[in-house]
């Protein structure tokens, strides 16, 4: 694939069955000639879900939220150096991961735009026309969400891309325009899309899900205000609940439960909608004592997240493991995420979803944001707060544990930590406190840095060869 086709990408269309998530390719549609009838928007609107699961966006997030993170290292032996160099801080402009984000980001922006520019040109049932665009700008929304807080400024492209002139004609927009637009589709989407589904359609875009990521953009800005009143409407739409136990949450015949808000749709049994995860995490050389047909030891938990989980943290038996039994019947010293286990059909065939946001993670920002709006001992940040600790069998904080508002950031930094360990959050939620650089230098030695970190390395380095096609519009991030 030519660099340029990044921006002009021909849109794949997908067909299914009426399962959300049986789908395949067919090569030979082209836009002009797809989209006529309501089935032709349903089945491309499918296929724009599954372009989420994407290496670049959900297939390979942990190197961006993990790796690059005190939670996990990378394993430093074969195809996977190149992840070594975010967990080390000397990424390259070339690094393969960092091209996979962009160009997989704006493939299916491009799939996005394609369905939005067509769609109204369609006679179909209007109440269905409306959901769908509303499905499809909070698609667009999320991804280009990924893209602002991994490179900041990014093309924003709103419309179909024909041509390779008009192509070139992008440079990088100024990031406070980028999230105005991500904020003008959820917004969009969260006035028309349902609060619940049929069971048929479980896992599409909700109210819910539009409000809650809405909130997190608004959090991620430092507009405190905004962001509670925003994360309060998901509490309060009474739809969402945290599981009573931790590990139910993440048990693959629990799917799409009541905690969950927005998950990436995974389906095992070989129709090349399996998750990976399961495996990837899995021991190197484990055989099938860990998982079946094996494990390759990717984004292995550090001793520093493995020493963060209180006494008594029931998160911490369902998340991670410092060993196993071999066949032979000896115990393996190595660390590894048990979060996403499953009994795959084949190797890297699993049937968990992958959680973007969950229940848990909404009352968390609430509390965070609460309290960024004003400090009040024992109040509703508390409360929220309390509600996930409690789940988890700790103790409830109060304001004799935590009596400043620094003091309730940290816990709440904590919280989001153990909560939310391997979901790829820890990265992201480290820059948005203003937390990576004292953090990440503090364990300097322990997690391997090649350097100090620096205002330069919050975000990622544009793709070398976005630039080499289009020198005069795209400039490289500073410091690489």
């Amino acid at each position: 694939m030519k660099p340029y086709t990044v921006l002009l990408i021909t849109v794949l269309l997908s067909s299914c069955s009426e399962e959300f998530l049986d789908l395949k390719p067919i090569s030979t549609a082209t836009s002009d000639i797809f989209y006529k009838t309501a089935d032709d928007f349903k089945n491309a609107l499918n296929g724009g879900y599954a372009g989420l699961q994407a290496g670049g966006l959900a297939g390979n997030s942990y190197v961006f939220g993990e790796i690059a993170s005190d939670n996990t290292v990378a394993v430093a032996s074969g195809s996977v150096t190149d992840q070594d160099e975010f967990d080390r801080f000397y990424i390259k402009t070339t690094n393969p991961f960092i091209a996979g984000r962009w160009n997989d980001a704006y493939n299916v922006i491009a799939r996005y735009n394609t369905i939005l520019d067509k769609i109204g040109g369609v006679t179909m049932d209007e109440a269905l026309k409306t959901r769908y665009i509303a499905e499809t700008k909070f698609l667009r929304a999320v991804v280009y969400f990924t893209l602002v807080q991994t490179f900041g400024d990014v093309p924003l492209i709103l419309k179909p891309v024909s041509t390779p002139d008009e192509g070139y004609s992008f440079g990088r927009t100024p990031k406070a325009e980028v999230y105005a637009q991500i904020e003008k589709d959820l917004t969009d989407a969260e006035n028309v899309l349902p609060v619940t589904y049929a069971a048929a359609d479980i896992g599409r875009a909700t109210k819910g899900a539009a409000k809650a990521y809405l909130g997190k953009v608004y959090l991620t800005q430092k507009k405190y205000a905004d962001a509670a009143a925003k994360l309060k409407e998901v509490v309060d739409l009474g739809v969402y609940e945290l599981l009573p136990s931790y590990a139910d949450v993440f048990k693959v015949a629990n799917k799409n439960n009541k905690e969950s808000v927005f998950d990436i749709q995974y389906k095992s049994g070989g129709a090349g909608e399996g998750n990976a995860w399961p495996n990837s995490f899995a021991p190197q050389n484990s055989g099938n004592a860990v998982i079946a047909f094996g494990g390759d030891g990717n984004n292995q938990p550090t001793n520093d997240i493995i020493n963060a989980y209180e006494a008594g943290d029931l998160r911490k038996e369902a998340s991670v493991a410092t060993s196993y039994t071999n066949a032979a019947g000896q115990v393996i010293p190595d660390k590894f995420i048990k979060k996403y286990y499953d009994v795959p059909v084949a190797k890297n065939d699993n049937g968990n979803n992958i959680p973007l946001i969950r229940y848990a993670d909404v009352l968390l920002m609430y509390a965070e944001a609460l309290n960024e709006v004003g400090y009040q001992a024992n109040a509703d940040a508390f409360t929220y707060l309390n509600m996930v600790r409690t789940r988890a069998g700790l103790a409830k904080k109060t304001a004799a544990d935590l009596p400043t508002q620094q003091a309730f950031r940290l816990a709440i930094e904590q919280e989001r930590r153990v909560e939310l360990a391997f979901e790829g959050h820890r990265w992201f939620d480290l820059v948005r406190t203003g937390r990576a650089i004292p953090v990440l230098n503090s364990k300097k030695e322990e997690i391997r840095l090649v350097s100090d970190l620096t205002e330069n390395n919050l975000v990622f380095p544009v793709p070398q060869s976005q630039i080499d096609i289009n020198k005069d519009k795209i400039k490289q991030n500073p410091g690489y």
